[in-house]
């Protein structure tokens, strides 16, 4: 039996060259009809669904104003682009997109929840639940909100000292309207009395525990001058055995001494001497 003949190298070259050219075809045939399918109009975006709960945001105006920056078809829009395009609305907190077959986008939205300004007054940026702080158009938040102010980078400090000290001062009927903390790391309070609280430096817990001495006798200190606490304008917490407070209205100066005289010494809640013509430690 003869052996077959070997098949010569062009000929060999020629059937890869076929192979080749043949498989290029339907590769190619097969990309011109999934990009015709893919942008096929029955694929084109006809819906986008807007959801959550939006207390600043209207879900027709949203999908108005982001709807000219999309691009693209069920297919081939891009999920990442379409979810920047709606957090960069303002209140938009995080947006998360969904492709619902056969042409439609579902987008579920938060908002930032506000519970307190920050910054000084006439910034623009405020704080949410989870500390973080964002820029929004302040007219259409709550004025009665607390403000905190502090460096950079202590939003979720403040909005933690913050909801230590508001149940502290609440049995003199009074809110920590504005919470501050300094550079070298000191703490005051303006009450929504307008009296200015300084609580020195230290531990959430330290600055808690003076609060707490102050709330006990303030009322009964006041009391002895024949004030309320109302009359409060300052106190200053930041001494060790007691603390030294302003009252509208009250001056130890006895009326009438020559400059320089040294003040009426007084006692009231706790045992101290008065240090200037209305301010007096305790």
């Amino acid at each position: 039996m003869n052996a077959p003949l070997p098949v010569p190298p062009d000929v060999k070259l020629m059937n890869l060259t076929a192979s080749v050219v043949f498989v290029g075809c339907a590769a190619l045939l097969l990309a011109a009809l999934v990009w015709r399918v893919l942008h096929a109009p029955a694929f084109a975006l006809t819906r986008i669904v807007v959801e959550g709960e939006l207390e600043h945001n209207n879900p027709v105006t949203l999908r108005a104003n982001v709807a000219p920056q999309l691009t693209g078809n069920f297919f081939t829009m891009d999920l990442h682009a379409v979810r920047a395009a709606f957090e960069q609305v303002p209140w938009v907190r995080t947006a998360t997109v969904r492709r619902e077959f056969p042409a439609s986008l579902r987008v579920h939205l938060q908002e930032y929840r506000p519970v307190a300004y920050w910054g000084p007054e006439g910034s623009t940026a405020m704080v949410d639940r989870e500390g973080e702080v964002f820029e929004v158009n302040t007219d259409m938040v709550d004025e009665d909100l607390p403000r905190l102010i502090a460096p950079e980078g202590h939003a979720l400090e403040m909005l933690q000292v913050h909801a230590l000290l508001q149940p502290v001062f609440a049995p003199l009927g009074l809110q920590v309207q504005t919470l501050a903390q300094s550079g070298r790391g000191g703490w005051h309070a303006t009450l929504d009395s307008g009296a200015v609280v300084e609580l020195g430096s230290g531990t959430p817990q330290e600055l808690v525990q003076r609060a707490q001495r102050f709330v006990r006798t303030v009322t009964l200190v006041a009391a002895h001058y024949g004030r309320r606490v109302d009359a409060l304008e300052s106190a200053d917490l930041r001494y060790p055995s007691g603390y030294a407070l302003r009252l509208r209205g009250v001056s130890t100066v006895t009326e009438g001494a020559p400059p320089g005289a040294k003040p009426k010494s007084g006692k009231s809640g706790q045992r101290g001497q008065s240090e200037n013509s209305d301010k007096g430690r305790h």
